[in-house]
């Protein structure tokens, strides 16, 4: 990134690695420096909770609040009735508007935690307010005219779906028309210039800044996230036990606290600044420590974001309850230790090899068994895959195995064993 911005906001975007892509960096910093912007970013109802993996665009959502402009959530009531198409394999589930509203409800209560609500200050709108009345020869002749299919085609999240020859329905395909009509109502009714969203929503952005050009000519901009991956290349936001929820009763506040606890070494430098608000120069230094030390960072990025989500107690209570499960054995007396031979991680361990070699399981087969019955935890967090990888950092002073509901085990190193 060589821009250097004089606006605040943009300046915190670009500095933490919230930045992506913009469409005017110049034109969206010299509008930042002369008032209020007020920024959208879009979340369609598809789920009954937000997950980790929204958590970076709802920081830059604080942080363009925290800098003195207007957030709006714009929650899609009505464009969840038609469902995203970009980068997806095949057609979302249709969900009743029920359910689309009680997954609304939901979500709402995420946004809470972050963002300051009140009329002069963030805002939380439903699409389905405009979208649902909507004539559709009226939104045809008016809209629809302003859209070329050749270049629709040509954006790389329907490219894609069509050069892998899978189905793309009419209906997905009018999502980003209304999307784009989206940002149009929103400019026109708020006063709305800029729409900030993932990489991955980047041809839908700039569709919506071109149908507003087009039909008011307004000049707004766009604003783009990376698609994050941590260093060993999964995608954020999932765990070995599936998506880590956000809201409180579908992930406990411990467990929200152990996956970050859990961070690759690699990673706690640029997670702490982008979802935590500790200044930048305190996380590089957290981030560059060694050894046992880089554990502490990890217990510091686990607390700042559990605090930020559900409290400062509810952070200090996981912590209280790691230590004391990982540290002293937990509440029963000491937690077993089983030993796993170092050399074991060298050729690369499945969790399977890692039960059978540190004699928790009779066999491979028996592992197997216990993982498919979904009876295995790692850290309180539940396994799937069988073929899940076991490194090091993951093992880390120690990793507590479940077995059921009663049989706990910490496994350690072999070589990081004391005698």
């Amino acid at each position: 990134m060589t821009y250097q911005p004089k606006s605040e906001f943009l300046r915190v975007m670009i500095e933490r690695g919230y930045v992506a892509d913009c469409t005017d960096y110049q034109a969206l910093d010299q509008a930042l420096l002369e008032g209020t912007v007020t920024a959208y970013i879009g979340y369609d109802a598809t789920a009954a909770s937000l997950h980790v993996g929204h958590l970076l665009n709802i920081m830059m959502l604080r942080w363009l609040q925290k800098t003195g402009h207007k957030p709006i959530t714009l929650m899609g009531g009505g464009t969840t009735k038609v469902g995203d198409p970009s980068f997806r394999a095949e057609e979302r589930p249709l969900l009743d508007e029920a359910a689309i509203q009680s997954n609304i409800d939901g979500m709402g209560q995420v946004f809470a935690r972050y963002l300051d609500y009140r009329p002069d200050g963030a805002l939380m709108l439903n699409n389905a307010e405009w979208l649902d009345g909507l004539n559709y020869l009226e939104f045809l002749r008016d809209i629809g005219r302003h859209f070329s299919v050749n270049r629709m085609l040509s954006f790389e999240s329907v490219k894609s779906r069509l050069d892998r020859e899978q189905s793309l329905s009419f209906l997905e395909f009018n999502y980003m028309i209304l999307q784009a009509y989206d940002f149009l109502e929103l400019h026109r009714r708020y006063g709305c210039r800029l729409q900030m969203g993932g990489s991955d929503q980047w041809g839908n952005i700039v569709n919506g800044i071109d149908l507003t050009r087009r039909v008011d000519d307004a000049v707004i901009w766009g604003l783009t996230s990376p698609l994050l991956t941590t260093s060993d290349g999964r995608k954020m936001g999932k765990s070995a036990g599936g998506a880590v929820w956000l809201n409180g009763e579908m992930l406990s506040p411990y467990e929200f606290w152990q996956f970050w606890r859990n961070t690759t070494d690699a990673d706690v430098g640029r997670f702490l600044k982008l979802y935590t608000e500790l200044p930048v120069a305190e996380c590089e230094r957290l981030g560059a420590l060694q050894g046992s030390e880089i554990n502490e960072a990890k217990i510091r990025l686990a607390n700042e974001v559990t605090t930020l989500l559900h409290g400062a107690e509810a952070a200090a209570s996981a912590e209280a309850t790691a230590r004391k499960v990982f540290e002293e054995g937990g509440v029963g007396g000491d937690l077993e230790v089983a030993l796993l031979p170092a050399e074991a991680l060298d050729e690369g361990l499945s969790v399977v090899q890692m039960l059978s070699r540190a004699g928790l399981t009779a066999s491979g087969k028996e592992a197997k068994r216990l993982i498919a019955e979904g009876g295995l935890r790692l850290n309180n967090e539940p396994v799937s895959d069988p073929q899940m990888p076991v490194t090091a950092e993951l093992i880390g002073e120690g990793l507590k195995v479940s077995i059921g509901k009663k049989k706990h085990r910490m496994v350690r190193l072999s070589q990081t064993v004391s005698a």
